[in-house]
């Protein structure tokens, strides 16, 4: 039995450096530095087509070359579906190694379990799992939430998008520095770049770095990656049944053409032949699996079963799936609340679009947006689209999207 094993690990070791061999990526994340590598149990979460299985093979390249001593794993791979994680992880230790990569963790039915088992028995071996953004650690059936580090990985930040058409290195900035020094930040930034030559494009495509293998088919293949969401992820991980799917695919067909939707829970409800309840349900888990973005107004306090005030697509590559011709408020909106609510709290205001950190009120809108609907809110700033340069409260809003 044992030489058996070895022998499959043996075949599994070969997979691992021909993976390794034919990753050829055309740019590195900035993310990668922010991970600390060597806890003994780290997830890395994020919605599909974000890149977190590169990451993970540019770390180890980067980190261990062709040594033995890390092996990377996807548990959607047929080769190991009569092997146990607890048996691969254990010969693993046994053969010298020091660090195993597990993508696709949520593809592993007993993952929780055998990911604690793992940590408690073989501690010398750390161990990176990846998953699903909709995987909550700590709803497995081991207590992992104490004994693991979560990361999760975003789409493309404009900045990375910009970075990597124009082979730069412009640096990110913090929404402190953006408020206070953003005469200053952005005629710098103008030296390198023409922002407003490259933001319509990176709106339409530019989130997912699977952009890179061309824009024909881009959003043919974002169509294939949402409905693998639905299909598989939300199936597996929500439990929602597949007979369902329709009814979800519906819902974000009818927001994605009112987005921003200010939801009459009660209507969408009876358009999707639901009820009230489930229709929640269904909204949570989307945005968990990083389609939707559910915002609440300020000062409410709410339940995961209390109606969102707003609900915007995840991102502005999305609005497009349904529609051409998008409503350029709804894009504009859909990007600050995207790139804004990765870092921040983000929720309505009651005066002007948005509060950030319960400090800032911001109002989002093209040139010609006055101050009329902030006058005479403290701390309050207009996000401007078709500026290069902003002066004073009238910030580009191109420029949120260098905060990561």
């Amino acid at each position: 039995m044992q030489h058996q094993m070895y022998y499959k690990m043996d075949q599994i070791y070969i997979e691992h450096k021909e993976t390794l061999a034919s990753l050829k990526p055309r740019f590195r994340r900035d993310f990668m530095d922010e991970i600390d590598w060597e806890e003994p149990l780290l997830f890395i979460l994020g919605s599909r087509g974000v890149g977190k299985t590169t990451l993970i093979l540019q770390y180890i390249k980067e980190k261990f070359g062709t040594a033995s001593t890390a092996l990377y794993i996807s548990m959607d791979d047929l080769a190991l579906a009569n092997l146990s994680l607890l048996d691969i992880a254990k010969t693993h230790a046994q053969k010298g190694g020091t660090h195993l990569f597990v993508d696709e963790i949520h593809k592993y039915q007993n993952w929780s379990q055998e990911l604690k088992n793992i940590r408690d028995k073989i501690k010398e071996l750390k161990v990176v799992a990846s998953g699903s953004s909709i995987l909550d650690i700590q709803k497995g059936n081991a207590d992992l939430s104490r004994r693991s580090v979560v990361y999760n990985l975003q789409g493309l930040s404009f900045r990375e998008y910009v970075n990597i058409e124009l082979k730069l290195k412009l640096p990110i900035i913090s929404l402190k520095d953006i408020i206070r020094d953003h005469e200053i930040i952005a005629p710098q930034l103008l030296e390198h770049f023409k922002p407003l030559q490259h933001f319509p494009s990176y709106l339409k495509y530019g989130y997912f770095p699977f952009y890179l293998e061309g824009t024909k088919n881009y959003h043919h293949k974002l169509g294939n990656v949402l409905n693998v969401v639905l299909e598989q992820d939300m199936a597996l991980i929500e439990s929602v049944d597949l007979t369902k799917i329709p009814k979800i695919r519906k819902l974000i067909y009818l927001l994605s053409t009112q987005v921003p939707y200010q939801p009459n829970i009660t209507k969408l409800a009876e358009a999707l032949e639901t009820d009230r309840i489930t229709l929640l349900n269904y909204l949570n888990s989307l945005q968990k699996a990083s389609v939707l973005t559910l915002v609440r107004l300020n000062g409410k306090i709410y339940t995961q079963l209390t109606k969102p005030d707003k609900i915007y697509l995840q991102n502005t590559n999305l609005l497009y799936l349904t529609q051409s011709n998008v409503n350029i408020g709804t894009i504009r909106e859909t990007f600050f609340a995207n790139q804004l609510g990765i870092k921040h709290q983000l929720t309505l205001a009651h005066q002007g679009d948005f509060m950030v950190n319960d400090a800032y009120t911001f109002e989002v809108g093209g040139a010609g947006k006055s101050f009329h609907q902030i006058a005479g809110i403290k701390n309050s700033y207009l996000a401007i689209d078709e500026m290069p340069l902003g002066f004073k409260n009238r910030i580009p809003l191109w420029l949120f999207g260098f905060m990561y």
